[in-house]
């Protein structure tokens, strides 16, 4: 039973990893003319107010540079590793992805702002979170990760080119969602006080009744 149950979690994972496809490779933000905010994976009409792409992680990793399964895999299902600060799990599933020669990106969550891009990600707060492609994991378990990524059709051997460095891991939000953020909270400036009348009449002896 246990290995039937197996089966068809792969078989689910893989499902969802072939509907995603190359559109996991991009979304895009953008803002219509009423207002309204809309998340979409095709780029955004003329009419639109604003707009900037998001959800692309593997644009830092040169493909070229790696073999050609491996390029393939990363170029149609990238992988993002979000993880926060003094996370044991976390520092587990960076170490599992390095010893299995995975090309990824590191999202740190350290600010309301790295918080909420998390969750748009489909995030709940247990950490570490991995996605590969539009497949989520939350929390690290060897067995369902190398379960995803085999899918995804990376190798089961690491193939990395020696030498090979994944980016730098960087903040969740972009600088700019931390900024608007700060916006619309700011930081009130302290009150203040009225100085103290000066006393009239006789001077204070000291004495109190």
């Amino acid at each position: 039973m246990h290995h039937l149950q197996k089966i068809l979690t792969v078989a689910l994972m893989a499902g969802a990893l072939a509907s995603s496809g190359a559109l996991a490779e991009q979304m895009y933000k953008w803002t219509g003319a009423d207002g309204k905010i809309n998340y979409t994976d095709t780029p955004p009409p003329a009419t639109a107010r604003s707009s900037e792409s998001q959800g692309a992680p593997v644009a830092a990793i040169d493909a070229t540079a790696l073999p050609y399964e491996l390029a393939r895999a990363a170029k149609n299902f990238p992988v993002v590793l979000y993880t926060m600060k003094a996370c044991v799990p976390c520092d587990s599933g960076r170490a599992y992805l390095s010893r299995r020669g995975i090309p990824f990106t590191e999202k740190t969550v350290t600010s309301a702002a790295d918080t909420d891009r998390m969750k748009q990600a489909g995030g709940d707060g247990t950490m570490p979170m991995l996605l590969v492609g539009r497949s989520k994991q939350t929390g690290f378990e060897s067995g369902a990760w190398d379960a995803m990524l085999t899918v995804a059709a990376y190798p089961a051997n690491n193939q990395l080119p020696s030498g090979y460095r994944n980016p730098s891991a960087s903040a969740a939000a972009p600088v700019a969602d931390k900024v608007q953020a700060e916006a619309v909270d700011p930081v009130s400036p302290p009150s203040r006080r009225p100085s103290p009348s000066t006393p009239t009449g006789k001077p204070d002896s000291g004495f109190r009744f």
